[in-house]
């Protein structure tokens, strides 16, 4: 530390840094906790300020730009309120391929992020660790293809039968697009980062071998190369497969410090299933929260007897839904730190 209370970058001090070591394997005094969820699905005072703005100008700004559009790798993307992205003109034929951009100037087309991370960093004031994320390919793979949302990802799954060449020069684009992306939120401040991999369960077995791990594991092999190239220091990498569960010993060993669960997934099946060189971090049913602050702890007190005390995070299995008390997180919250302390006792 240096004597204005700066790090090394520039930035305040850490102060808690009880995530990152549980996410580097190392023992903690508790377990942490944190929830998935972007402010503005959930938080009642984010959706009020943010009711008459577009999404993306919301957050392309410090500065609030006022583009009401992004372009990824030259498609257009707006945000549909209640139903997410979506991509007005989404990729039909092999020859749209052509019409994308080189997947090494998206990064650079995406400072306005980059801003936001250092700002919030600087404004956490070392008070928490910042964490970065991104979709995985196959995942920004089926919004690109299907336009957005789908029950079945029947689309883009047909892209994967009948182009799998195609597939895979796609799925190789934005690995190559996710790479500098995620490099380019380390340098700006972000202390760890998550790959989504949201659609993984659309697939099964193998195709996800075929057309989401490779792709997994090497966005964490290029990523982890670049940082040291760039002289910038380690950060944890975690990976969240929804409903992947049939892939969780290949994503264990796929270069990642955390693997995430969703609440399908028995924490002690998972343990068996990925060894000790892992953290898991999950993975309470997000409708849980809709129980009584006493349920909750209690049902925090038996997933923490599951998952034990060491290489563990605590989450939910997914997201917070909007709909949800801030009360009962901050009841889940409490119980994690209560019982996990209660646990370490024994």
């Amino acid at each position: 530390m240096e004597a204005n209370g700066l790090g090394p970058q520039g930035f305040p001090e850490l102060k808690n840094d009880t995530f990152l070591r549980a996410a580097w394997g190392e023992e903690t005094d508790y377990t942490p906790v944190w929830c998935m969820r972007q402010a503005g699905r959930y938080l009642p005072e984010f959706r009020e300020t943010r009711a008459a703005q577009d999404f993306f100008s919301t957050c392309r700004s410090p500065e609030a730009c006022c583009e009401l559009t992004l372009q990824a790798l030259g498609m257009e993307v707006t945000m549909v309120p209640g139903k997410g992205p979506s991509f007005p003109e989404p990729l039909r034929e092999e020859q749209d391929l052509e019409c994308l951009r080189d997947p090494e100037v998206v990064a650079s087309e995406l400072d306005y992020v980059f801003q936001a991370i250092t700002l919030t960093r600087q404004r956490l004031a070392g008070r928490v660790p910042l964490i970065g994320f991104a979709g995985a390919p196959w995942t920004l793979m089926t919004y690109m293809v299907e336009g957005g949302g789908s029950s079945t990802m029947a689309q883009a799954k047909r892209w994967l039968y009948q182009r799998p060449q195609a597939s895979h020069q796609l799925l190789r684009i934005l690995t190559d697009a996710l790479v500098p992306y995620l490099v380019g939120q380390v340098a700006a401040g972000a202390q760890a980062l998550q790959l989504f991999e949201s659609h993984a369960g659309h697939l099964g077995p193998q195709l996800f071998s075929k057309f989401a791990l490779p792709y997994i594991r090497d966005v964490a092999k290029q990523v982890k190369a670049r940082l040291r190239e760039a002289g910038l220091a380690p950060v944890p990498m975690i990976i969240f497969a929804k409903d992947g569960h049939f892939a969780l010993e290949e994503l264990a060993q796929a270069g990642y410090e955390v693997v995430g669960l969703d609440w399908t997934v028995a924490p002690k099946k998972a343990r068996e299933c990925v060894g000790k060189t892992v953290t898991l971090q999950g993975n309470l049913d997000p409708c849980a929260l809709y129980a009584s602050e006493e349920e909750i702890g209690q049902l925090v007190k038996q997933m923490l007897d599951d998952f034990g005390p060491h290489r563990y995070i605590a989450n939910l299995g997914h997201g917070l839904y909007p709909d949800m008390d801030p009360e009962h997180v901050g009841a889940f919250v409490d119980a994690v730190h209560k019982h996990s302390r209660l646990l370490r006792q024994n």
